[in-house]
């Protein structure tokens, strides 16, 4: 290995694959993989992200193949295929997929063969032949959503012009998920909009399989899924917008709905109606606490999404002067990176900060520890504790891994979520 990491953030794209199944109602994975690889990628993603996990199957309870020495010589197919039929004899799940692990991928296993004899005797088993070693969890993300294209989403679903697909929020590598997109279907609602957030109200495969018919694709992630959103527009005339960060206060969620009502030619009157009414529900509250909070100067470490949204709330919603960002998980594209730093350096109230990629923990707690500005406030994971409590920072724990506190549905997004995190700020003073 020509590098060694501290403390990754996330787990290997199979890790990323469970996370995003486990979060759909009655999906089942199935492992083709070693002994471990159910626990493990649980683990690195369902495990440390407010402490909760999928309700249907995860962990241990997830069929395995299992594979040992005797599959890596003589190969794993007939134990897959005895493990597959004892998935669906006991699982009641809507929909299977077969994944493998690294041992699989590197035999060969050829798992769409024993897939296509499950299918034709009428069982929704579908393979997604990408072992651990492939990449990251945001991968899986990705991954998960190029298979529903290419297997599970239906072609000439009629369309319906009030649908949208939200897409962007990763559930459990973005501890808040639940609540983030509870706000989103809260907030899009109010302007007469059905929502498909795909991982909440007990969404299932069939919500995905009719997701084709919606009238356009909402990413909120300055990155991620750029394949599927192209395919989703090639193979479906879904067209999508992307929202450059998670949207915190009412400066910004504001702008996200503007957003969308000017992609879907909605009845300004309503929008605007509605943002009224939004604005006035949170600035009522923070106008009860003026001078509470006292003015801080604060670094932020946490994925894209997040990091941006937590600058430009603290910036410009608050006043606090930005120092340093760092965005933790791995940014490969430099049109990537150039946007990130633009939506973090474009305020309206404070001069840039420094914006770092790190993904090593050892160089991001050098990076708060060398910082020449003061730092008052931190804002990252459970990783960045530790720093924070050297430097006598003011800490907030917000961004994934997240082992210190449980998380339903809470959230830092939106209107009435950027209260939840001016309490926080107060409440940790």
């Amino acid at each position: 290995m020509s590098q060694i990491m501290e403390n990754p953030k996330g787990g290997c794209v199979l890790a990323g694959i469970n996370a995003v199944l486990g979060a759909i109602d009655k999906v089942c994975p199935i492992y083709h993989s070693g002994p471990g690889c159910c626990m493990q990628t649980t683990a690195a993603d369902q495990g440390q992200s407010g402490h909760k996990s999928s309700c249907f199957v995860s962990s241990v309870s997830i069929p395995s193949s299992n594979m040992l020495e005797k599959e890596v010589v003589f190969g794993g197919i007939n134990k897959l295929r005895t493990t597959i039929q004892g998935a669906v004899d006991i699982m009641d799940a809507d929909a299977y997929f077969v994944l493998t692990g690294c041992t699989a991928g590197i035999i060969g296993d050829d798992i769409v063969s024993v897939t296509n004899e499950f299918k034709e005797q009428g069982y929704p088993v579908y393979p997604i032949e990408t072992p651990g070693f492939a990449g990251d969890s945001n991968l899986g993300y990705e991954t998960v959503w190029n298979t529903f294209l290419d297997q599970v989403i239906e072609h000439d679903v009629p369309k319906d012009e009030k649908l949208v697909n939200i897409f962007g929020i990763v559930p459990y590598h973005d501890p808040f998920w639940s609540g983030t997109l509870e706000e989103i279907d809260r907030i899009l609602s109010k302007l007469g909009l059905k929502v498909n957030t795909f991982f909440t109200k007990h969404q299932n495969i069939e919500d995905i399989r009719k997701c084709s018919a919606a009238a356009l694709n909402i990413i909120v992630n300055p990155w991620l899924f750029q394949g599927p959103a192209k395919k989703f527009e090639e193979k479906f005339n879904v067209p999508s917008i992307r929202i450059p960060g998670l949207f915190i206060g009412a400066t910004d969620t504001t702008r996200f709905l503007r957003t969308v009502a000017d992609a879907l030619k909605l009845d300004e009157r309503i929008v605007e109606a509605v943002i009224r009414e939004e604005e006035d529900y949170v600035y009522s509250y923070l106008g009860q606490a003026i001078g509470v909070v006292s003015w801080k100067r604060f670094a932020v470490v946490a994925d894209a999404g997040n990091a941006v949204g937590f600058c430009r709330y603290l910036a410009n919603d608050y006043s606090f002067t930005p120092v340093l960002v760092i965005i933790s998980e791995p940014i490969f594209r430099q049109e990537d990176k150039e946007r990130i730093i633009k939506e973090i350096q474009d305020l309206e109230y404070a001069a840039p900060p420094k914006v770092l990629f790190l993904t090593d923990q050892y160089e991001i707690n050098k990076a708060i520890r060398e910082e020449e500005k003061e730092i008052t406030l931190l804002v990252g994971s459970s990783n960045e504790r530790e720093i924070a409590l050297e430097k006598d920072i003011q800490f907030i724990l917000g961004a994934f891994p997240m082992n210190e506190r449980l998380v339903f549905n809470r959230t830092y997004a939106g209107y009435r979520g950027s209260l939840t995190f001016t309490e926080d700020i107060y409440d940790n003073n």
